[in-house]
């Protein structure tokens, strides 16, 4: 199910999903730990004897974001309540501390009463072995916690019967009822049970495997409205739990919310790029991807891939991890789009993370320890680096590409020598010496192993970057033997992975014990690795030819459309047509055949074919313009996790293409140019 509405500060975040239930909160750091695992904290409402929670069909949604910030906008209505519910949420940009606002309104011309509850089904730090929650009578609040890791959840309501109320009536705190109970033991389904009946137990403390409920009741005038809160404080320990909740009582919930609108507005101000010439529709999709990429960020570094743990439950692992490569293409995204302080702080993490050999790991845990992996040490009867090459090679042209835009001498002056001079001794050893090409390694999808296109298009930028900052830092030699290294390469990629007889370039190839290649030519999204990076020009008559070819064989033939990763790709298959459906249509591949064709307009009707495969992507994405890693063949829903930041970091990046296309053909098609070239 995917995270429609993630909201986050760069240590606390949370995850709404399509019945804006909340199932994934992580915190001390974006991706760890996550104290929900996927378990609903549920949401119900109890009117005229009526109980209904938000899992219920007969609900509708809409689940939005208020307007180019990370506070939803969210309108729900039931017809056998006549109610409606609008919700905004936030995580305060400072505090670890989510507020929620709920204005009711009654839709019926007499009193009600009515009586909201949220639940809460924590398993702190991962798992539910030895939790406590219990009521905390001074603060008429509820709290869970286990070691150094503390929940506060209260909440206000108004004090006086306002029908037209806004927010702005005096304000009761405290939770007007509760219960505490024991869950997933004895056949216990949780306190959530409790509140059906539209009254709580009031059980006072339970450990072990818990949860909890509160509840809180407001009187609606006839079509009258009223507006509650209700917040969780979360930190180390009950000091830190209390100074949050003292603060909220203090300045009032409201002045959280309308001060995190106000950052997250001031943030997006702040990257300085023109979107006049865009639509407002793409325009919106740009602003919210770099939103959700922020979301999925850590203020220490990490830029997780996605945080959605409904993934772990079919391989028990989830893609709450740094894998350098996905965090490198989102570090240049941000870059490309005028900020500094988030890619630097991911640059410093990689930093800290080269091995002393100079390479980068599969992928890593958001606090910098080594994430799990599949890649195995041991191969053929001896050691084996279990490596992504181009995760190492891509931090290092992403790296110099920072570098360039920004020229941050200080910053860079310590990662000379910690990341960037063994970052490219490396990549100019691990080569094949009879070829130049790249030794093998696993391949970005990380389902084979062998010389892949894209590692080797990755390599080779990570090679050039290298020889330019040796360069600027005056090491001559040392980039004249870099670039030697990249020229080798060049010629490798030329002699080896070029196929006359194809007319393209070939995804992979790999040396059999006898001495000869193996060649796989599955057309592979993948091979835009060969451009992306600089390696061949966009408009190389090869390149062409085989962005010819992966057009053709990769676009997904159904009324959704969009590009499959790769021929006959299984990863999530819902359909066994591999004719018209090489594989599910992946954001990605399709911006990736978008940016190629950007980079190769040379007029508007060039440049329209690239503007409709980005209108695909706005079109595809969840109306609160969350991108998922692919979308359903048939219907469009998205499938695997979402959002994936790898997808928003593709966005971002062809909308920067885009423009740059743009810009350069009303250059070359304007009166003065014209004129000039008569000259």
């Amino acid at each position: 199910m995917p995270r429609d509405l993630p909201i986050g500060n760069g240590s606390l975040l949370i995850a709404f999903d399509q019945s804006y239930q909340i199932r994934d909160l992580y915190w001390p750091h974006v991706g760890l730990e996550n104290h929900a695992l996927g378990h609903l904290s549920r949401l119900g409402v109890w009117v005229d004897g009526q109980f209904r929670w938000l899992s219920d069909p007969g609900w509708e949604f809409d689940l939005y974001y208020q307007q180019e910030t990370l506070v939803t906008q969210v309108r729900l209505a039931h017809p056998d309540l006549a109610l409606t519910l609008e919700f905004a949420d936030a995580v305060d940009f400072h505090e670890n501390l989510l507020i929620r606002r709920c204005t009711v309104t009654n839709q019926l011309s007499r009193d009600r009463e009515v009586r909201l509850f949220f639940h809460h089904d924590l398993h702190i730090m991962g798992h539910e072995v030895g939790d406590t929650a219990y009521y905390e009578p001074e603060r008429r609040a509820v709290i869970h916690y286990k070691g150094p890791r503390w929940f506060l959840i209260n909440g206000a309501t108004p004090t006086t019967v306002n029908p037209a109320d806004g927010g702005g009536s005096p304000l009761d705190v405290g939770v007007h009822a509760w219960a505490c109970g024991q869950k997933e033991l004895h056949g216990r389904e949780g306190t959530w049970r409790d509140a059906e009946d539209g009254e709580l137990s009031g059980n006072p403390i339970a450990q072990g495997s818990v949860d909890s409920t509160v509840g809180f009741n407001v009187r609606l005038t006839p079509e009258g409205r009223q507006t509650l809160y209700a917040w969780l404080c979360v930190g180390e320990d009950f000091d830190a739990v209390t100074r949050l909740n003292r603060l909220v009582r203090q300045r009032g919930p409201q002045s959280f919310l309308d001060r995190t609108a106000a950052y997250w507005r001031l943030w997006l101000t702040s990257h300085g790029t023109n979107l006049d010439q865009l639509s407002h529709d793409l325009g919106h999709h740009y602003q919210m991807s770099l939103l959700a990429i922020r979301t999925q960020t850590d203020r220490g570094g990490a830029i997780t891939a996605a945080n959605d743990s409904d993934i772990g439950s079919a391989v028990r692992d989830t893609y709450s991890y740094v894998w350098p490569r996905d965090g490198a293409l989102v570090a240049h995204a941000l870059d490309q789009a005028g900020y500094i302080d988030l890619p630097r702080a991911f640059y410093t993490f990689c930093g800290q993370a080269l091995t002393r050999e100079g390479y980068l790991l599969h992928k890593y845990n958001p606090d910098g320890t080594l994430a799990s992996s599949w890649h195995p040490w041991y191969r053929d009867g001896h050691k084996d680096l279990p490596i992504q090459e181009d995760e190492t090679a891509l931090v290092l042209w992403a790296l110099w590409e920072h570098f360039e835009r920004f020229t941050d001498v200080e910053f860079i002056k310590p990662l000379y020598r910690q990341f960037i001079t063994p970052a490219a001794d490396f990549l100019t050893d691990y080569r094949d010496l009879e070829t130049g090409l790249p030794l093998p390694s696993y391949d970005l999808w990380e389902e084979r192993y062998g010389i892949l296109a894209f590692t080797i298009g990755a390599v080779w930028a990570g090679l050039i970057a290298g020889a330019r900052f040796a360069e600027a830092f005056g090491e001559v030699e040392r980039s004249a033997r870099y670039l030697r290294a990249a020229e080798e390469i060049r010629h490798g990629t030329d002699a080896h992975l070029w196929r006359t007889d194809l007319g393209r370039f070939v995804r992979m190839i790999d040396r059999r014990s006898d001495g000869s290649w193996e060649i796989d030519g599955t057309v592979d999204a993948a091979l835009a690795g060969l451009w992306q990076f600089g390696m061949y020009e966009p408009d190389d008559p090869r390149i062409v030819s085989t962005m010819h070819m992966v057009r053709e064989r990769l676009w997904v033939k159904t009324e959704i459309g969009g590009m499959a990763r790769y021929e006959a790709d299984e990863y999530q298959r819902v359909s066994p047509d591999k004719t018209h459906v090489p594989g599910n249509p992946w954001f990605i591949c399709t911006l990736w055949l978008a940016e190629w064709l950007a980079e190769t307009a040379h007029s508007e009707e060039d440049l329209a074919q690239a503007m409709a495969l980005l209108k695909w992507v706005c079109d595809h994405a969840l109306a609160s313009g969350v991108l998922a890693e692919q979308v359903h063949p048939y219907t469009g829903e998205p499938l695997s996790v979402s959002p994936l930041t790898w997808s928003h970091a593709a966005l971002v990046t062809t909308v920067h293409a885009y423009l740059r296309a743009q810009k350069r053909i009303q250059e070359q098609t304007s009166p003065s140019t014209r004129a000039r070239s008569l000259r």
